[in-house]
C-alpha cells in the first residue's frame, strides 16, 4: 500500500510562484503569475475563491504569510511596494500599509509565554470598553468596519516579519504596527525566521562575494529586548494598534462623508447649476432672485426657467435630497469622527501614561514629548470637527428657508392654493433667504475660475476637500465671546492646555496633519527597538547554483524553522554541485549566548527503499539508487518533508515524495568546527554525515515532475507542485492508500485530465472578465466557487476529520 493518500490533483492555468497552508484549517493560498491570489480546499483541491489583481494594490505578488490563527492572510506586492492583509473568510482586503522597499519574504509567528504577567495586560487591556462605547458600524461597509476594529485577533501577540532587498527587515505587531525597523543587514533577504520566545531573528539573505557570485548567508540577530520586555511590548504593541486602526475608521468615516457630500454636488449639477448656465439675461440671477424675494414677481426669463427648468416637484425632491445628505453628514460627524477621536484621545492619553513610567516602558523608545503632541493634534481635529457642525446647521437653516420661500413662489406663479403654514415668512426667514443668495449665487471671479460655475456650494464642501489651500468661506469669529476672551487673555492666547483651532483649514488639513503628527509618535518605537537589534552571528554557507537565478524564491533552500520546545533555530539547505545526495541541518539556539552541540550535520539520503524507518544506523547493504533533493520543509520538530530525483533515472522524470525522520541525526555526538572565515564548500569533509532510511516512508510521484512542496504538519497535509509550475497534488500524509483506490485513480486521472483543462481554460476567461472591477477594502471581486466563502469554516471543519 502507497503511503501518503492522495486526496487531490489540479492542472493550473498559470503558474504558481507561491504557495502555503493556512495553520489551522485544511486551506492552501496560492498566488500565480498573473497576480491572482487563491485560496484551495483540501479536498478535492476545490477552489474556494480568488482575489484577482488590482491596480491600488498591484499585480505582482512576491510573498506569503498566514496569521497564526488562520483568520488573514498577508501578501506582499511588489510593484506597489505594498503589504496587503485579507480576511480568509471574504477574500475582502482589510488594511494595507506600504513598504521602503519590495518584500520578498514574510514570516507571521505567534508568541508562546506560559507567564501569568500577559494575562494581567490583558485583563487591563480590556477596562477600555468600560469606559468608550462600541464604536457605530459605518454605512455601506457595515461588514468591514467591524472587520477593520477587530484585526486584533486574540490577545496574545503575534508578530509580521517582513523581508527584502538591500537588508530590509521591518516587525509589525499583530501585523498592523511597526515595533521595529532592523539596521545592519546585508544582502536580499530570501528567508525569515523569529523565534516563538522572540529571543532572536535568523535571516537567510544572498549577497554577491568578492568575485561577483551570488552567496547564501546565515544571520542570528539578538532580539532580547523584545524578549525581555514582553509584558510591556505587548501593551504597547496593543494601543498603538488600536490608535491604527481607529485611524483607519477615521479615514473610512470621511470618506462616506465625502460621499454623501458628492451626492449634494450631483443634485446641484443637475439641478441649480444647469439652470443658472442657461440664464442668458445680462442681469444677475442673485439680483433677480432678490428682486423676487423683495417685490414678489419675477421677470420672464426667470419665471419661465423655474417652471420649465426646475419645477415645483423637482424643487420638492431637491429639497429633499439636500437635506437628507446634509443629515447624513452630520450623522456621521457625530457619531463617528467624535466617537472616533474620544477613542484616540483616550488611548493616547494611556500612552502617555506608560511613557512616563520610564523604569518599564523608556527601553522600548515611548517619547512623551511626541505623545503629548500626537494628543494636541487630536484635540485639534475635534475641534475642527464641532466647528463643521456648527457650519452645517448654518447651512441647513439656510438651504430649507430658501427652497421654502422658493416653493411658495412658485406655487404663486402656477397659481397653486399656497398652505397657510408655508405663507408665513419671519424677519429671520428673510436673513436666511438672503444669505442663500449672496452665498451661492455668487459672481465672484476667483469662484469663477476655481469652479467653473456661478453657482457655489462651497461652505460645507470645502471642509471636506483634500486641498492644502485656505478655505475659501472661513467661519466668522467676531461675535464669538469666547475666542473674543481668549484673544484679550494674555496667560490663555499662548496657553499649551487650549488646543489649537486652525480656522482657515479644512478638516482634510487637520486630519492629515493629525495622522503625521500620530505617524511620528508611532514611528520612534520601532527606530529604538530596532537599534537595540544586533547581529549575534552570520555565516556563509554556499554559492548560489548556477541556472537558478530564474527559479522563483520562495521555493529555494534554505528554509527555516523554529522548534518551540527546543528553543531552537533549523536550517535546512542543499549544496547539489558539492554533495548531490545530501541534506545539511544546521541548528542554533534561540538563545544567541547559547551553544548547541552538534550545529551542523550532513544527512545521507541514498539508502534503500525497503529499509525500515527504525533503523538507527547507516545502512550495511549497498545502494540500491541514487538520490538528491530537490526540496526539502519541516513537517514537524522531528519530521523533514523532502522531494528526491533519482540521479540514474535517464529520462529525468522519477520523483519520490518522503518523510526523514531525524531522530538519530540530532542525536549523533559528532562535533563540525565552523571556520566562518572560510565557506562551507571549503569544510564539507568535515561535516559528519549522518544516513537516514526513509523505508516506506515514501511515495513515487508518477505522472508528475514534480520539484517543490509545501507541508503543515499540524494539519498533516503536503501539496506537490511540479517544476513547470502548473500541476499540483495534494496529499494527507497520515493515511495510506489502497492499492485498488490508487489504480482507480490512475484511470481516471487520463480520462479527466482534457476536461479538467477545459474548465480550468473556462474558469481562466471568466476570471479576466470579472477581474477588471475592484479596489481597496472588499471592492476587489472575489470569486467563489462551489459554495459560499462564509462556509469555508463549516465545510473545513468536516475535511479536518478526513
Amino acid at each position: 500500500m502507497p503511503a501518503f493518500r492522495q486526496v487531490g490533483e489540479k492542472q493550473l492555468p498559470n503558474p504558481v510562484l507561491f504557495m502555503a497552508w493556512s495553520p489551522k484549517r485544511d486551506l492552501i493560498a496560492l498566488a500565480n503569475t498573473s497576480g491572482e491570489l487563491l485560496l484551495h480546499r483540501l479536498a478535492n483541491f476545490q477552489r474556494v475563491w480568488s482575489l484577482q489583481p488590482n491596480e491600488n494594490t498591484g499585480k505582482e505578488i512576491t510573498a506569503l504569510a498566514w496569521r497564526p490563527d488562520g483568520k488573514i492572510l498577508a501578501f506582499s506586492v511588489g510593484d506597489t511596494k505594498q503589504v496587503v492583509l485579507c480576511d480568509a473568510e471574504k477574500a475582502e482586503i482589510l488594511h494595507l500599509f506600504s513598504v521602503e522597499y519590495p518584500v520578498s519574504c514574510m514570516h507571521w509567528m505567534e508568541v508562546q509565554d506560559d507567564s501569568s504577567t500577559l494575562s494581567s495586560f490583558s485583563e487591563s487591556e480590556d477596562e477600555s470598553s468600560r469606559f468608550l462605547p462600541k464604536l457605530p458600524t459605518l454605512p455601506k461597509s457595515e461588514e468591514k468596519s467591524d472587520e477593520v476594529t477587530n484585526l486584533l485577533g486574540d490577545v496574545r501577540l503575534n508578530i509580521l516579519v517582513v523581508g527584502g532587498s538591500f537588508g530590509f527587515v521591518e516587525l509589525y505587531a499583530y501585523g498592523l504596527y511597526k515595533i521595529a525597523t532592523l539596521n545592519g543587514i546585508s544582502g536580499t533577504c530570501r528567508s525569515l525566521g523569529l523565534s516563538c520566545d522572540l529571543k532572536s531573528l535568523s535571516v537567510i539573505t544572498e549577497m554577491r562575494s568578492t568575485e561577483g557570485n551570488p552567496e547564501i548567508h546565515y544571520m542570528q540577530l539578538d532580539t532580547g529586548l523584545l524578549s525581555s520586555c514582553l509584558p510591556e511590548l505587548t501593551k504597547m504593541a496593543r494601543k498603538f494598534t488600536h490608535i491604527s486602526t481607529l485611524l483607519q475608521y477615521l479615514r473610512l468615516s470621511l470618506t462616506c462623508m465625502c460621499e454623501a457630500w458628492e451626492d449634494i454636488l450631483m443634485q446641484m449639477d443637475l439641478r441649480l447649476t444647469k439652470f443658472v448656465q442657461e440664464k442668458n439675461t445680462s442681469t444677475q440671477v442673485q439680483d433677480e432672485f432678490l428682486e423676487l424675494l423683495l417685490w414678489g414677481h419675477a421677470s420672464p426669463e426667470l419665471q419661465a426657467l423655474l417652471m420649465n427648468q426646475l419645477t415645483v416637484k423637482g424643487l420638492k425632491m431637491l429639497g429633499q435630497s439636500i437635506d437628507s445628505s446634509y443629515s447624513s453628514i452630520q450623522k456621521l460627524v457625530i457619531s463617528h469622527l467624535q466617537s472616533g477621536s474620544e477613542a484616540l484621545l483616550y488611548h493616547l492619553s494611556e500612552v502617555k501614561g506608560m511613557a512616563l513610567w520610564k523604569q518599564k516602558f523608556q527601553p522600548l523608545g515611548l517619547d512623551p514629548a511626541a505623545i503629548e503632541d500626537a494628543i494636541v493634534a487630536v484635540g485639534s481635529f475635534t475641534l475642527k470637527a464641532s466647528e463643521l457642525l456648527q457650519v452645517i446647521d448654518k447651512s441647513m437653516k439656510n438651504f430649507k428657508a430658501f427652497f421654502r420661500w422658493l416653493y411658495v413662489a412658485m406655487l404663486r406663479m402656477s397659481e397653486d392654493h399656497v398652505p397657510p403654514e408655508l405663507n408665513k415668512m419671519t424677519q429671520k426667514d428673510l436673513a436666511f433667504v438672503a444669505d442663500f443668495l449672496s452665498e451661492h449665487f455668487s459672481a465672484n471671479k476667483e469662484l469663477f475660475d476655481r469652479k467653473g460655475k456661478y453657482f457655489n456650494v462651497e461652505r460645507v464642501g470645502q471642509y471636506l476637500k483634500d486641498e492644502d489651500e485656505d478655505l475659501m468661506s472661513p467661519p466668522n469669529m467676531e461675535g464669538n465671546q469666547w475666542v473674543t476672551f481668549v484673544k484679550q487673555t494674555t496667560h490663555l492666547k499662548d496657553s499649551t492646555l487650549l488646543f489649537p483651532t486652525y480656522p482657515q483649514k479644512s478638516l482634510h488639513f487637520v486630519k492629515k496633519m493629525m495622522e503625521a503628527t500620530i505617524d511620528l509618535c508611532l514611528q520612534k518605537p520601532a527606530e529604538v527597538i530596532g537599534l537595540s537589534i544586533k547581529q549575534a552571528v552570520c555565516l556563509r554557507l554556499y554559492t548560489v547554483p548556477e541556472g537558478s537565478e530564474n527559479t522563483p524564491r520562495l521555493f529555494e533552500l534554505p528554509s527555516l524553522w523554529n522548534d518551540k520546545t527546543a528553543s531552537m533555530h533549523y536550517v535546512v539547505f542543499c549544496m547539489p554541485e558539492v554533495s548531490p545526495s545530501k541534506i545539511y541541518i544546521m541548528r542554533r539556539a534561540t538563545d544567541p549566548s547559547r551553544s548547541v552541540p552538534n550545529g551542523l550535520v550532513a544527512v545521507n539520503i541514498n539508502t534503500p527503499l525497503n529499509s525500515s524507518i527504525d533503523d538507527e544506523t547507516p545502512a550495511q547493504h549497498p545502494v540500491d539508487s541514487l538520490y538528491s533533493c530537490l526540496d526539502a520543509r519541516f513537517y514537524d520538530d522531528e519530521t523533514l518533508t523532502v522531494v528526491l530525483r533519482n540521479l540514474e533515472d535517464d529520462e529525468n522524470k522519477m520523483r519520490i515524495l518522503a518523510q526523514l525522520p531525524l531522530n538519530s541525526a540530532l542525536r549523533w555526538e559528532e562535533e563540525f568546527i565552523w571556520d566562518i572565515t572560510l565557506g562551507l564548500e571549503q569544510q564539507i569533509e568535515g561535516i559528519p554525515v549522518q544516513a537516514l532510511a526513509w523505508g516506506n516512508q515514501s511515495r513515487e510521484l508518477e505522472n508528475i515532475k514534480a520539484q517543490f512542496v509545501a507541508v503543515n504538519g499540524i494539519r498533516k497535509v503536503a501539496c506537490v507542485l511540479s517544476a513547470n509550475l502548473r500541476h499540483v497534488r495534494v496529499f494527507e500524509m497520515d493515511a495510506e492508500e489502497e492499492e485498488e483506490d490508487e489504480e482507480r485513480a490512475d484511470e481516471s486521472q487520463e480520462m479527466s485530465l482534457d476536461q479538467d483543462r477545459l474548465e480550468d481554460t473556462l474558469n481562466d476567461q471568466s476570471d479576466a472578465g470579472d477581474g477588471e472591477h475592484g479596489g481597496v477594502g472588499g471592492s476587489m471581486d472575489a470569486q467563489v466557487t462551489g459554495q459560499k466563502s462564509g462556509d469555508i469554516l463549516d465545510d473545513t471543519a468536516g475535511s479536518e476529520t478526513l
